[in-house]
Order: C-alpha cells, then structure tokens, then sequence
C-alpha cells in the first residue's frame, strides 16, 4: 500500500499506511493537471489563470493528510500521553496554512 510519511521531528517520525491515498492521488493528480494547463497557457503566450484551482486542489490534498493524522497518530498519542505530539500537529497546520 501507499505510505505516507509524516517527519515529526522525532528520529523515528510517524509513518501510516495512509487510509485515503486515493483521495489524496486524485487531488494532486487534478492539482498536476491544472498546473500543466497554466505552464501550456504561459508558453502560448495566453493570460495564465488557475492557479487558485492548483491551490484548493493541493489544499484539499493537505487537508485529508492532515484528518488522518489526526485520527491516528494524535490519537494513540494522547492515549499514550505524549503530549509533544500536539506540538507537532500545531506545528503541521502552520505549514499548511502558510
């Protein structure tokens, strides 16, 4: 299966067998394709739009990482008491925000 792998800052760094890989190959298939079209527009010299379709495509992507990452790996965390992990995930949506 498809893993995708989540660098916690930890040596050993979060890795899940991701249960929406399709979902977030699709999104980034369609965000690929968009960006595509943009760089066909730019070398015909025609006005290049879009780029707020590459962004909610790569954004939606993030977004069904980031629920997954929550579901797991947040989860076991807190049973476990590791509470370093929320740093982490804080740290994450910071990323994805910017």
């Amino acid at each position: 299966g498809d893993k995708i792998v989540i660098h916690t800052g930890k040596s050993s760094g979060f890795t899940n067998t991701h249960q929406n890989s399709k979902a977030v190959s699709n999104r980034l298939s369609r965000a690929i394709g968009h960006l595509e079209s943009i760089r066909r527009m730019v070398e015909d010299g025609r006005d290049a739009g879009g780029f707020s379709a590459v962004k909610s495509a790569v954004n939606n992507a993030g977004k069904v990482i980031l629920q997954d990452y929550i579901e797991h790996c947040i989860a076991d965390a807190v049973r476990n008491g590791d509470m370093q992990v929320l740093e982490e995930l804080n740290k994450a949506i910071e990323g994805f925000m910017k």
